[in-house]
This record gives C-alpha cells, structure tokens and sequence, in this order.
C-alpha cells in the first residue's frame, strides 16, 4: 500500500527545476523473460520496516527516504522517462504514444508511427536531446529502430514533429528487444539490443542483436569505437535494458538472463559478456563476469539509473527496487519488495530524487492495480 507522504523540501527543488506548468504530486518469454511469477519473499521499505541486503562491504551512498507518491497515474504499460525542455514525457509500449505529464494528469503529444505492437515489442526507450528533441527507440516494420523527433512548443502543450531515422533493421522479436537508450557523458548515442530469441547472434558481431551499441547523435560511428566501423560497442548479451553512468564514467547495465542468473554488468569497449555461451558468473577469461547476479525469481532487471554514488535497478518480476553502492557492486539493497508490483525503470529526476515507473498494465504479473500504472517519487539521502 502506497502511504501518502508530504512534499520534502529535494522533492520541491525537483518540481521547480521541471517547470512543467503546475505538476504536482497526488500523494521477456523465455526463461527470465518479463515472466509472471511472485517475488519471493523479503523484507520491504514502509515506514514501519526495514530494507533487506545482501552480504558486502560497502552501503549504497544515497538510499529511498519513505514510501513514494504518485506524479502521474492511470499510464499504460508505460516503458521509459526522458525531461525534454523541462517537460516530462513517457513513452508507452503498447499504444505508441507519447505522454507528457501536466500537473496532476498527462496529454499525448504525438504518437509515433509505424510501431508494430506484440509481446515485449512495440514503443520502447527515449533519451532527450537536448531542450527540442528526442530519441526513440521502437519496433518497426523492419525490425527496432532508433529514430529522432523534434520537439516543439512549450510545457504543458508539446508537438512531436516528423521522424528522422537514425538506425533501423535491428533484429526484433516478440521478446528480447533490449530497447534502452542513452546519452552518455561523452556526448554519444547507446542503444540496448537484446538477441531476438536467437541467442548465437549475440556472438556475431556482424549483427547487432545482443549487443550494446555507440553510435553519434546522427547515427554515424564514432571513430574511437572498439571496433572499426562498427557500432558495436560491446557483445554477448541477451536481453539488456538498462544502462546508465556513474560520475567517474564507469557504464552500468543491467540484463535479463535465462532459466538462472540475471545480471548487473560493468561495461568496457570491446568486452564479450559471454551469452549465450555463459549466464553469469564464471566464463573464464575469455568473458566478463556480472559484478553481481541474482535468481530471476528475485530481478528481471529493466531500467537503471546512478544517483550520489547509488546504482537503483527496477526490477520486473522481482517487483523491487535495488540499491547498489557502486563503491562495491557486489552487494545490494532491496526497497518496496512487492508493494509496487512489476517495476519497469528508475530515472535520477533534476534536483536528486528518484522517479520509479511501474508496468503492471503490460500483461504481466499478477495485473493492474487501482491507479496503475504510476510514474512515483521519492527522496534519496
């Protein structure tokens, strides 16, 4: 249950910083696949309880400060946040759409077209670009694609504009369309592919299924990717969805695993994360290792986000937010453990809160909930 919860002085910081005219608070298919098992018992953050953690040497540097409330309500299937402009947008799923948030209620402004809708595809990850754009990635006639749209007008009455296509053909899939995507700090565009349920593509770096991929804002390759002409940035992956950077520029991603071990991984340039040769921990040499890998009763990892020195995951079938000090990876943190239902992203709001996206309308799970689905916040410290 969702306990009601004041504004906090971060929380206001926050909402001002968005400019959002007048929004205020109202309070994958195949084994570890966005499946629709219970989480497993485990302690839970309420005002009255603890949080639960795995065994480590360091704490998370910031944590959750109460229970969350709710910024905006009744989304549906709801996959990704991006801040354009001081507006907040979401993208959903199954519809296409493109919602902004406007005070305590959202409008569309605009859908994109051509999404082909089925299982875990459809519309997907969006990234800003800068104050009058924005970066999509969906599934498209052709396969997932990453495309660009001007973004028009000002908050509380967006326009999206036409497509520009940045990459397309990307292997798609009713499951595994990773579909996260990023600015990273060095200015460059990262893409998360998943293996489109033919697992040797992650492997082949000819594809650019199961990889993590680099490319410019304009869709070239940069010259300094690892290999040449080539936007693979890194391979050997299965279902990735989530990827965001700690302050000293180390990449974080998390990534859905099979039957056994869903990850959290450290990527660097070139690496080979082993899929599907490899699900977790123990690839020997020629693989990395996850720096930290859990059941996939407890995860399915979706979205991530590094706040203070905190890695947060979402968390799908687990239905909880993790906290992993990123002074030491190997350990965790675990909040709202079955009170929020299935988790699809966590994004570091302007001003330092947490903003958590919910995904019990995506036909998964145990199903709606009144309100459902939610983009929440909350204070970290």
């Amino acid at each position: 249950m969702l306990a009601a919860r004041t504004s906090s002085r971060r929380l206001g910081v926050a909402l001002a910083a968005l400019a959002v005219g007048g929004l205020a608070l109202a309070g994958c298919a195949g084994g570890a696949a966005e499946t629709d098992a219970a989480p497993t018992a485990s302690a839970s953050v309420s005002p009255s309880s603890a949080p639960s953690a795995t065994e480590g040497s360091a704490a998370p540097a910031v944590v959750p400060q109460g229970a969350p409330a709710t910024v905006a309500a009744d989304l549906a299937a709801p996959w990704s946040v991006a801040v354009v402009g001081g507006a907040v947008l979401v993208s959903e799923r199954d519809t296409g759409d493109i919602r902004e948030i406007v005070g305590d209620t959202t409008r569309v402004v605009g859908s994109v077209p051509g999404v082909v809708f089925g299982g875990e595809g459809g519309l997907l990850g969006i990234a800003a670009d800068g104050d009058d754009g924005l970066f999509v990635s969906s599934t498209g006639p052709d396969g997932n694609r990453v495309e660009r749209f001007d973004v028009s007008g000002t908050p509380g009455a967006l326009a999206l504009g036409d497509a520009e296509t940045l990459l397309d053909g990307i292997p798609a899939a009713r499951t595994h369309n990773g579909g996260r995507i990023a600015i990273g700090p060095d200015g460059m565009l990262y893409v998360t592919t998943g293996d489109a349920n033919v697992p040797d593509l992650a492997q082949d770096r000819d594809s650019l299924a199961g990889k993590i991929l680099r490319m410019t804002p304009e869709g070239a390759v940069p010259a300094d990717n690892p290999f040449p002409d080539s936007l693979v940035y890194s391979y050997g992956h299965r279902n990735p969805q989530g990827i965001a950077w700690a302050e000293d520029g180390t990449l974080f991603a998390s990534e859905f695993g099979q039957n056994t071990w869903d990850e959290l991984n450290i990527i660097t340039p070139g690496a080979n994360y082993g899929w599907p040769i490899v699900e977790g921990q123990g690839g020997g040499a020629d693989f990395v290792d996850p720096v930290q890998q859990w059941s996939t009763a407890e995860a399915s990892p979706s979205g991530i986000a590094v706040i203070e020195g905190t890695v947060f995951i979402a968390n799908l079938r687990g239905e909880r937010v993790r906290a992993v000090p990123v002074a030491d990876p190997s350990t965790a943190t675990e909040y709202y453990v079955g009170e929020l239902g299935r988790i699809r992203d966590v994004v570091a709001a302007p001003g330092g809160d947490l903003w958590i996206l919910t995904s019990n309308t995506d036909g998964r799970g145990s199903g709606p909930r009144d309100g459902d689905d939610r983009l929440l916040t909350v204070e970290v410290g």
